[in-house]
Order: structure tokens, then C-alpha cells, then sequence
């Protein structure tokens, strides 16, 4: 029965040999590991990551596509069919790490790589597909006219890296923008804060980004009752590097109290 695809659920199914093998190799899953693949869809993916593993776990909101891949794999796929923003990575891990890969729909990718941060230390790395856009700004440094929020929340768990950009045509149907791969890897000293104080830090400084920082960061901060006398008021959000925002949050959990 053929699928098509859905709207709702963001389905764009990678086709292109070449772009499977390359992100594969980039992963190089080994027996042992345990892997996670967000959204298999038709399961290309899936097909050339059980060439190298013997099984792996699939999380699949679709219950027709949960069906196919039931009847394809059956025990060689540990099947999660739940929306993946609902799934409990800690608890899947089982007290080991996981390997965590997809082609994530673009709808969902930024609220998906938040939420996996309450598993960050359960994580070894992400290998994504997401709008080249959105990789763009995880990966942007400050200066750049793509830093902003997202990246400095992800810059600050994990070291990001673009492997290679995937073109349109490379899925089925095609979607309107371009693509990209993303390795995450946590890292070994990451920000001593919890994310959602830093989220804080950060949306207040980017909730206007063409404006001074004396206009926006700073006046927030005080009502906090945090100082930040390296902070040139006239400086504008996207000049502030990673690990003076992770230090404004750490300055923020001291002043309520809140262990880092």
C-alpha cells in the first residue's frame, strides 16, 4: 500500500541513497549501542542503520507507518508510537546513554531539541536532519546575524557541528527549503545552570533583538536583582557570547535560590 504523505505530521521521506549512506556513515552506529530513530516514516533510514546493528528503537506517531514497521522489523525494532514530545528519554535510556538520530519534522524540531535537553546527561549524541535555517542558527557564534536564542541555548550542552547541507530533491514529496544534517555532542563541562533559567536569560534578550541591550537585558536583569556590569548597555544581544549569558543564568539561579 503506498503512504502518502501527511501535512500534519511534517512527512518529507528522505529517498536519496547517497544522503542515507552519508549520514550513516557520519553516525557509524555500533552492536552494542543503543540507538534511538525519531520518525523512521518509510524507513530508509531505519533499512541502513539494521544493515549495521542488529536492532534499535523507533518512536513513530504515525499508527499507520507504526503498523508497517511492526510487520517489517518486528523484534529487531523496539516500537514507541507516541508523539516524541510526550516521551520520557530519561526513562528510556534505562539508566544507559542513547544514541539519538531522525529526520525531524520541521514543525516540531525546535520544541524536540529543548525537551531533549531534560536527557542530556543520558544522551552520547544527536545525528538530525532539520531545516538548514534552523541548523544555521544552532550553530551560529555571536556576531552572526543567525545567533540568537536556539543557538545559544544548544551551544551551551552541547558542541555543535553542520556535516552537510541536503538539497530538496532529496526527499519525497519535496519540501520548500533546504536541509541540513546537525551532530550534537554534549558536552564534558556543559552550562552549570539548569535550561530553563538560561531560556529565560536569553528570551529576554532576544525578545527584541534591533535593540540595546540597556533597553532590553539589562532593565530585565535588574528587576531581578542580578548585576551585569560587563554588559555595555549600547551592545545588542547577538554581540553577547554563550558563556556570558550561561554565567548571567548561573547569577539568576543564586539570586532565587535555586542550585546550579
Amino acid at each position: 500500500m503506498i503512504h502518502v504523505a501527511r501535512k500534519r505530521f511534517g512527512q518529507h521521506f528522505l529517498v536519496d541513497r547517497a544522503i542515507i549512506d552519508a549520514i550513516v556513515n557520519a553516525i557509524n552506529p555500533r552492536e552494542g549501542e543503543r540507538v534511538v530513530e525519531i520518525g523512521p516514516g518509510l524507513a530508509a533510514l531505519t533499512d541502513a542503520l539494521l544493515a549495521r546493528i542488529e536492532s534499535l528503537t523507533a518512536i513513530e506517531i504515525d499508527r499507520d507507518l507504526a503498523q508497517r514497521l511492526r510487520n517489517r522489523y518486528r523484534d529487531r525494532i523496539e516500537l514507541v508510537q507516541a508523539d516524541v514530545l510526550t516521551v520520557d528519554f530519561r526513562r528510556l535510556a534505562e539508566g544507559g546513554r542513547l544514541r539519538v538520530v531522525g529526520n525531524l519534522p520541521y514543525n516540531i524540531s525546535s520544541p524536540l531539541l529543548v525537551h531533549l535537553l531534560e536527557a542530556r546527561d543520558r544522551i552520547v549524541d544527536q545525528h538530525f536532519m532539520l531545516q538548514k535555517e534552523v541548523v544555521e542558527r544552532i550553530v551560529a557564534g555571536p556576531g552572526s546575524a543567525a545567533y540568537g536564542r536556539l543557538g545559544v541555548l544548544m551551544q551551551a550542552y552541547y558542541e555543535v557541528e553542520l556535516l552537510f547541507d541536503v538539497p530538496p530533491e532529496s526527499f519525497d514529496p519535496p519540501p520548500r527549503v533546504d536541509s541540513a544534517v546537525l551532530r550534537m555532542l554534549p558536552l564534558r563541562d556543559p552550562a552549570p545552570v539548569e535550561p530553563t533559567l538560561l531560556s529565560e536569560v536569553v528570551a529576554a534578550a532576544f525578545g527584541q533583538r534591533r535593540k540595546m541591550l540597556r533597553n532590553t537585558l539589562l532593565p530585565w536583569l535588574a528587576q531581578q536583582g542580578v548585576d551585569a556590569p560587563e554588559l555595555a548597555p549600547t551592545e545588542r544581544p547577538e554581540g553577547v557570547p554563550v558563556a556570558s549569558y550561561v554565567e548571567l543564568a548561573v547569577r539568576l539561579a543564586r539570586k532565587r535560590g535555586a542550585s546550579a
